[in-house]
């Protein structure tokens, strides 16, 4: 169905659901667009000059009129009611976040850049304040004394995911609104300061999988800033790579080597 809409390739569980709420929108839309067309040249018709050379201030007596009103309202209703409501309900509102097999990430937004911050082998984010934050390579302000940081990775517009699990994803802002987008995924969220809004979704294809569709070797899943933030808005541009639990949990083992040898280098010197 997202063909029809020229909508990017799907690669979420929701995104299915997401697809024919879409199109079920555009297909009320197109039905509107034609019956209030078809009623106005009727109308034309009905009350041109020639058959109606004298204004009749009095209006129509009759019911009809209310034949497009009640329509339209039964469109409107339908569309409220019996679709933005219940997928508001079952994909917004209702976040897992209890589910104990969710993966928990946080992105942090800024101009011109996405902070992802991962919690670690013991699933507890460390804590941060901006006040820590330095501007070059601590720049979620994550506080390093605090012994639930230790195992913490944070990554700059590089993002992993494991394929066919629930991910939670927590968006908060630094500085401004931006807007998380995940094209493939049907993820889109404004991020707002002072707010932390968390979303979740399923991936249901791993980049490699995405790549061979495409027929493009290089081709990645993109995380967009869909809000304008500034005069390098364009630049605000991130990666996400889905792999299997296996790779997933070996990339994350790495990153945490890489920051136990730097820590390590660090203290040294």
């Amino acid at each position: 169905m997202g063909d029809w809409l020229g909508m990017p390739i799907l690669a979420s569980e929701h995104g299915v659901r997401m697809d024919f709420f879409m199109l079920t929108v555009h297909l009320v839309m197109l039905s509107a667009f034609t019956f209030w067309s078809t009623w106005f040249v009727l109308a034309i018709f009905k009350f041109r000059r020639k058959k109606n050379p004298t204004a009749d201030y009095i209006g129509i007596k009759g019911r009809w009129p209310w034949i497009p009103v009640g329509v339209m309202f039964l469109c409107d209703f339908g569309l409220l009611f019996g679709l933005s409501i219940p997928f508001w309900h079952d994909e917004i509102a209702s976040v897992p976040l209890n589910d104990p097999n969710a993966v928990h990430i946080r992105v942090v937004a800024q101009q011109f850049q996405w902070n992802i911050h991962y919690p670690g082998p013991d699933g507890v984010f460390g804590r941060t304040d901006f006040a820590l934050s330095d501007g070059q390579t601590n720049f979620i302000g994550l506080d390093n004394n605090d012994p639930a940081s230790k195992d913490d990775i944070v990554t700059l517009n590089q993002m992993h995911l494991p394929v066919d699990e629930i991910i939670i994803i927590y968006l908060s802002s630094k500085d401004m609104i931006h807007s998380f987008t995940l094209p493939e995924f049907r993820i889109k969220q404004d991020v707002i300061p002072g707010m932390r809004i968390p979303i979740y979704f399923k991936p249901t294809m791993t980049t490699a999988t995405l790549r061979g569709v495409t027929d493009n070797a290089e081709r990645n899943f993109e995380i967009a800033c869909s809000q304008l933030c500034g005069n390098s808005h364009y630049q605000m541009r991130g990666f996400v790579t889905v792999e299997s639990r296996q790779d997933y949990d070996a990339w994350l083992a790495k990153k945490l080597e890489e920051k136990q040898a730097y820590e390590d280098d660090d203290w040294f010197f």
